[in-house]
């Protein structure tokens, strides 16, 4: 399940494209989207100075993220939006004022090729690399709103089993914020599967202003969440293939049930408590 464009170095900027159309339905009902599907960095950036396993670790890419989205969408036949670029390059998971858009420093590794960044590289990674994607996702609501199917959005990331020595002892986790209609039913599921341990809003929290779904799910009005898998489970293909086969089943249903389709899939405004407080929590 994971292809080569996803973990390894890319070509020229000016011929590497930001991400990946999987093509689905418009009228499917549904949008998956992967910001940190890929480790990929364009040949002119190199590694950004940091060794080939830096980039191998969490703070490259989601390890196991685009081999799940990928199945995922397969199996809905939905359409799909994955990163072709590293997380170090530009965050596609922040707001493009946000302070942490371009890291210096990731999870004790610094980052050399980010350390003297200045406004026109920051404006260059906005506009070639982090904007063509949220203007990609943009046009795929349109026309899923086109298609009288406004979709209900998903965002599949994936995290470190241990954190600075500490076994997680999730599964997976639900994030989300002030919209019901996508994460309840989807952590009633999977808290219904035998012998998973599934969080809400851990080790993250989905109340994050300027975040992808804050941007595409919140400002919009649509039903959406994210999930996050624990990497071990997602390493290999077998594990992507099983993950990205689970959510298909537990989400199928929640566009068949009668009257389903009027509520995740409409257009409806619950806002933000990032909104309501103005605090700037904790990032993905």
């Amino acid at each position: 399940m994971m292809k080569q464009a996803d973990r390894a170095p890319g070509s020229d900027s000016k011929q590497f494209s930001s991400f990946t159309h999987v093509e689905g339905g418009a009228a499917s009902g549904w949008l998956i989207v992967c910001d940190h599907a890929s480790n990929a960095l364009p040949e002119e950036y190199g590694t950004l100075g940091l060794p080939h396993e830096q980039l191998e670790r969490h703070i490259g890419y989601d390890i196991g993220a685009a081999g799940v989205t990928r199945e995922l969408a397969r199996l809905l036949g939905a359409p799909a939006l994955l990163t072709n670029f590293s997380r170090l390059l530009i965050d596609a998971n922040r707001g493009d004022d946000d302070p942490t858009l371009i890291m210096r420093l990731s999870d004790g590794a610094v980052v050399p090729g980010n350390a003297h960044f200045d406004e026109k590289e920051r404006e260059l990674r906005v506009s070639r690399f982090y904007a063509p994607y949220h203007a990609a996702i943009d046009d795929a609501i349109d026309a899923g709103i086109a298609a009288a199917r406004p979709p209900a959005l998903l965002s599949i990331h994936t995290f470190t089993e241990n954190w600075r020595g500490t076994a997680r002892p999730w599964h997976a986790t639900i994030l989300w914020d002030k919209d019901p209609r996508l994460p309840v039913p989807m952590l009633e599921a999977l808290r219904a599967e035998s012998g998973l341990v599934i969080g809400e809003n851990v080790p993250y929290t989905g109340e994050l202003k300027g975040d992808c779904l804050y941007h595409h799910g919140t400002q919009r009005g649509l039903a959406h969440a994210l999930i996050e898998i624990r990497q071990d489970l997602v390493r290999e293909e077998a594990g992507q293939r099983e993950w990205g086969q689970r959510l298909a089943r537990i989400m199928e249903p929640l566009l068949q049930a009668p009257g389903a389709p009027e509520k995740m899939n409409a257009i409806e405004h619950y806002g933000s408590r990032t909104d309501d407080s103005g605090v700037d929590l904790a990032r993905v």
